[in-house]
């Protein structure tokens, strides 16, 4: 660029040096006097001549003036393209973490597209200090379009989350608040399934704050989320002052260096299904983001449980990795999930040493639960495949003290999901889970385990299904549909003290002992307005349907239960987490 400028101007400089410097002053003097015939013949063709030349010193002026401008454009550039060139690579992961924001560069809030079409062709160089170079060259322009933070010492804080208000619509009474209870629905011959329910609430707000900071040329990121969906103040939940309490979502600290990540704290659990990578930032994950219902969707394999979590980065399209979570000897009573019949002999001590969700910390454990997962992200044109397989490692133990023997068993199960940009913008998706003792990671809809009449461990069948598409059909508007199923294996045995059945589905067993449950769900997301500083304001409408067959029912009872939910929703997103799409 600067030899396409140097040479019109030294040309213009060289065609003004080649007029001699007296020329207009010998031209008038020529024509005051009285010149001969061949002296005007000779003083027209140096008049050409100068003219010609005058010409050519416009042309190269124009030039000059052009490449000037262009050069200044260049430069300076609008801000809203920069911006957008930015927020494009801040939302992609590619397993190469020096692509990832660091404190240098905060991580600008992802479009509402995340359906990232192709990996960072190379990685950012960074500086000595650790931070990226591109951004200790950012203009001030770009810094004005990176998200509010706040900068302590070399560490960036930025705010996180949302404030949201969501009214949900239900055509039985559930007795839930803004989160269903899937397992439990009402049946259509009770008082409830007669009535309907209206809430309105904005306890499913999510503040929160992430630090980002690069140490000993490593990046290191806390992040801390919350919501108000714990247990309310007794009393004034609805009459008065809507005094919902608030409770820890996430809480983790992830080390990134080179190919190697470290997380190490409460954070979604690697069992939960990834849009790419293995990471356990929220535009890595797919969790059911898009639904308004705080308890996600019907059939996505999940938690959020304390542990740490190794991760190999073998290159931008290749992620391993394991994890040791917080295990649970759990026999139902999560999300309307059904609880088993015990033996009646050991009804009492058995209660203590397996979880019913309302004696969780009084539980024993053998070891954690351990989870390994292998993901690929291949690119197919310039589309993302993404494809991952889990494996799931937990163990139970039991203690009779009728006989004083033990009891131990092992389950397991296995995960194949994948994510793939059919064309551009639209996303088909699968998320498949089977396996025995995994109950709990389909939202507790399904038991772990049921106890035969000696004590001994017998794990229960278990599997789901989440199935559907996510389409951008606008800059600003996102379409999505899911199908969600779970299924739950009956599992059966003696009561040797009453001769009668225990266990889990059997013959005159609970209505809540489920055999399938299904939810389709459509939905579309607006987003109304977006800074790239300040956040987003997103308008949601969600609805769903869910049915759920129970293995046994009383005699003339209805064989299921269903119940249609209509959720509309308001959200104002904090600047470090804007509306997304596939993240």
């Amino acid at each position: 660029m600067k030899s396409r400028i140097f040479f019109p101007l030294v040309g213009v400089a060289l065609a003004i040096l080649a007029v001699p410097p007296n020329a207009f002053s010998q031209q008038k003097e020529a024509t005051s006097s009285n010149p001969s015939g061949e002296e005007v013949q000779a003083l027209k063709a140096r008049i050409e001549v100068l003219e010609s030349q005058n010409q050519a010193i416009v042309k190269q002026n124009e030039a000059m003036m052009k490449l000037l401008n262009e050069l200044k454009a260049k430069l300076e550039g609008p801000p809203q393209a920069v911006n957008a060139s930015a927020s494009s690579a801040a939302s992609i992961s590619t397993g190469d973490f020096s692509t990832r924001p660091t404190f240098d560069q905060p991580s600008s809030p992802a479009p509402d597209s995340m359906l990232a079409t192709a990996p960072a062709s190379a990685p950012a160089a960074t500086t000595a200090n650790g931070g990226s170079a591109n951004a200790a060259s950012t203009s001030s322009s770009q810094e004005q379009e990176a998200p509010l933070s706040l900068r302590i010492g070399r560490a960036s804080v930025t705010p996180v989350g949302f404030v949201d208000f969501t009214s949900v619509f239900r055509s039985t009474n559930t007795g839930n608040g803004m989160p269903t209870s899937f397992g439990s629905i009402p049946f259509g011959n009770t008082p409830a399934g007669h009535l309907t329910e209206l809430r309105l609430s904005s306890q499913n707000s999510q503040p929160g704050l992430r630090v980002d900071v690069d140490v000993a040329n490593a990046h290191v990121t806390g992040y801390l989320l919350l919501d108000f969906l714990g247990q309310p103040a007794p009393g004034n939940l609805v009459s008065s002052t809507n005094g919902n309490g608030a409770r820890l979502r996430e809480a983790y600290v992830d080390v990134r260096k080179d190919k190697f990540e470290f997380v190490g704290g409460q954070a979604w659990s690697l069992l939960t299904p990834n849009r790419r990578g293995l990471g356990p930032e929220h535009r890595d994950l797919f969790y059911g983001e898009k639904n308004l219902d705080p308890n996600e969707q019907l059939g996505l394999v999940w938690q959020r449980a304390s542990g740490v979590r190794f991760i190999y980065n073998a290159s931008d399209s290749v992620a391993i990795g394991l994890a040791l979570e917080n295990p649970d000897q759990y026999i139902g009573g999560s999300g309307g999930g059904g609880t088993i019949v015990l033996p009646s002999a050991l009804a009492a001590t058995y209660g203590t040493e397996l979880d019913n969700t309302s004696n969780s910390l009084a539980v024993p454990n053998l070891h954690p639960d351990i989870i390994a997962k292998i993901a690929f992200d291949p690119m197919i044109g310039d589309r993302l495949f993404h494809i991952e397989f889990a494996g799931l490692d937990s163990s139970f133990k039991v203690f009779n003290p009728l006989t004083k023997e033990t009891f131990t068993a092992n389950g397991g199960g296995g995960a194949i999901n994948f994510n793939f940009e059919l064309f551009k913008h639209f996303h088909l998706l699968s998320n498949n889970f089977y396996g025995d003792g995994g109950g709990r990671y389909l939202f507790g809809q399904a038991p772990d385990l049921i106890v035969r009449g000696d004590g001994s461990i017998s794990l229960v069948h278990s599997g789901s299904t989440l199935d559907g598409f996510e389409a951008q059909v606008a800059p600003k508007t996102v379409l999505y549909s899911y199908y969600g199923l779970v299924y739950i294996q009956r599992d059966i045995a003696h009561d040797p003290a009453t001769g009668g059945l225990i266990g889990y589905g059997f013959p005159g067993s609970p209505s809540s002992n489920n055999r399938v449950l299904h939810e389709p769900t459509f939905g579309i997301n607006q987003t109304i307005w977006r800074d790239a500083k300040y956040g987003a304001l997103q308008f949601a409408l969600q609805y769903s349907y869910l049915i759920r067959h129970p293995w046994a029912v009383a005699p003339a009872a209805p064989t299921s239960a269903n119940l249609n939910m209509v959720y509309v929703g308001l959200r104002y997103f904090l600047p470090g987490e804007a509306p997304k799409l596939g993240k």
